[in-house]
């Protein structure tokens, strides 16, 4: 009784990896855009974030594309970021690029705005118009954190500070 026992595992365990290789073909084939032959466009920002090469690039929440790199460019300490588009899908060369979170904590992506041009972006183009990643974290540390945008110009009477002090350092 316990010989069929363990050909009963075996046989699950083999059925639970084919659908395991299953899934992981069909995710291989669909998520390749840019093997497909797409086109390689580039854009530049400020601030990356989480953004990772494989990232998606989404046009009106539909992917179009991926991230296929991202490097700092050393003269102007711009992230650039390649992205590899499908063929299928001509965008406006005035369309603006951003960096979008999936959600709170969820990964980030690239939504792509069309503009209103009758030229497309070509192989090797890049996305002029374009908004970096929004520091979620910084953002509500300054809602709860606010800092005082009162700067005083002088250390006088008038800007109700008091001159600090000045206490030698004590060594020991």
């Amino acid at each position: 009784m316990a010989a069929r026992g363990n050909w009963t595992e075996t046989g699950v365990g083999a059925v639970v990896l084919a659908a395991a290789a299953s899934f992981l073909i069909y995710a291989l084939s669909a998520g390749a855009v840019g093997s497909h032959g797409g086109y390689e466009v580039k854009a530049r920002f400020g601030q990356v974030g989480a953004l990772a090469s494989g990232a998606d690039v989404r046009l009106a929440g539909v992917k179009i594309g991926t991230v296929s790199r991202i490097a700092l460019d050393p003269k102007t300490f711009l992230a650039e970021v390649d992205l590899s588009l499908d063929p299928a899908i001509k965008i406006p060369a005035d369309s603006t690029a951003k960096i979008t979170s999936d959600g709170l904590l969820g990964g980030s992506h690239i939504a792509i705005a069309p503009g209103g041009a009758t030229e497309n972006l070509k192989a090797g183009s890049e996305i002029q118009n374009t908004q970096g990643a929004v520091d979620l974290f910084g953002l509500i540390g300054q809602v709860l954190r606010p800092q005082s945008t009162d700067t005083p110009t002088s250390g006088g009477p008038a800007s109700g500070a008091a001159p600090a002090a000045s206490a030698p350092a004590a060594s020991y």
